[in-house]
């Protein structure tokens, strides 16, 4: 089969591969046929090639028809239309039992003490095969795959895999009820979709921050209050001006390791990637240093006793952290991978009708063949062509 490869720092290339084959009796192989790349995968081709293996498959946010299972997969069979989540859980362990899916102790990587594998991502993360690619196979496939309908593009469900339920799990986190300011740091996919399921579930008003002209303007599409960086000296004091000077009651940091604004820490983590993979793996987990200026505008835009909501990616072990600043404000964090699967039945409901409450077809602005991969991943890290969500069809 065809796939995306990582071949070295801002280097992929689709190759050809061996087809994946059932592997366990809880298998599933799965026929791709959208499959989307994910802000997530940015980090992986610029920053975090350390962790990575020439020839590793990128993609976690597959969907697709399911080819072949398993003898222990009974909730799906060959010819379902199915969504993967980017997290895989077993869900029945102590984690899954209790919703925290990307948790799950059966498929944890303990050699690295991280949570739940994930596909196409890193030796941290199981150095699963990913779904950028023309077949995948899908691990504890008795429980994860989403059976969705027909009647629909497949963009109406691509985004379960992640950028829905991750949105929804920073929305949620973040407290938003009815009536209340939400303000998102980052208008990429999962910003954009964060700032409409705030207003799905009652925010008065949500405002954004980004400083590119495409994503301030398809923010603007669904009621959003945008702030160009580039035009004010201080996001913070903005978000205040805006709030009576009281600040934003919930927050939620979209952006993560890699936010403009932080010179120093850029320098660092690039730095990091031009050491020998031994080398850069134990300095970014001894002394990582990640880009904080996104997160910084967050605790400085929330109010007092408001909550921040972290979906940003963090990678660094070394980030210094205002403490004093939180503890007198008395702010509330959360933060985490999202469990896909916890969200799922709150969404679904959402996406079958003729309506869509959410927005999700006013998301992706790139449809590309799978060959044109390495093309993708250029202008979506450049942010060129208005490039703000590609799905690739293989």
């Amino acid at each position: 089969m065809r796939a995306l490869t990582w071949q070295g720092t801002s280097k992929v290339s689709v190759e050809t591969v061996p087809d994946p084959k059932i592997q366990e009796p809880t298998d599933a192989i799965v026929r791709m046929t959208s499959t989307a790349i994910c802000g997530s995968d940015l980090h992986l081709y610029d920053v975090l090639g350390m962790y990575l293996d020439a020839g590793d498959i990128l993609g976690h946010e597959p969907m697709g028809i399911v080819e072949e299972v398993g003898p222990e997969v009974t909730h799906i069979r060959p010819g379902d239309r199915v969504v993967i989540p980017f997290n895989i859980s077993c869900g029945y362990c102590y984690m899954c039992s209790r919703g925290y899916f990307a948790q799950c102790e059966t498929t944890q990587v303990k050699e690295h003490g991280k949570g739940a594998s994930l596909f196409g991502y890193t030796k941290l993360y199981g150095q699963v095969p990913g779904g950028q690619a023309e077949y995948l196979r899908v691990p504890q496939a008795h429980f994860g795959p989403i059976k969705v309908p027909e009647g629909h593009p497949d963009e109406r469900y691509l985004f379960l895999s992640d950028v829905l339920t991750t949105s929804w799990q920073a929305a949620k986190w973040a407290d938003i009820t009815p009536g209340c300011t939400a303000f998102v740091t980052g208008l990429g996919p999962i910003g954009q979709m964060t700032a409409r399921i705030a207003r799905h579930l009652g925010a008065e008003r949500v405002i954004a921050t980004d400083n590119v002209p495409e994503r301030l303007e398809m923010a603007r599409r669904h009621g959003v209050e945008v702030i160009d960086f580039d035009e004010v000296d201080d996001v913070p004091a903005a978000v205040l001006e805006l709030t009576s000077g009281r600040g934003a009651d919930c927050v939620v940091e979209a952006v993560g390791m890699e936010a403009h604004g932080t010179p120093v820490q850029e320098f660092a983590q690039r730095a990091a990637g031009l050491l020998p993979d031994a080398v850069a793996r134990k300095a970014i987990d001894k002394a990582g240093v990640d880009r904080m200026g996104a997160l910084r505008t967050a605790f400085a835009a929330v109010r007092r006793a408001g909550t921040v909501s972290i979906i940003g990616v963090y990678g660094g072990q070394a980030d210094p952290f205002p403490m004093f600043d939180l503890f007198d404000k008395g702010v509330t964090l959360r933060m985490g991978q999202a469990h896909v699967k916890q969200w799922v039945d709150d969404i679904l409901p959402l996406l079958t009708g003729d309506s869509d409450p959410l927005g999700v077809d006013d998301l992706v602005t790139h449809r590309l063949p799978l060959e044109d991969a390495p093309h993708a991943y250029d202008i979506f890290k450049k942010k060129e062509d208005g490039c703000i969500k590609v799905v690739l069809k293989p």
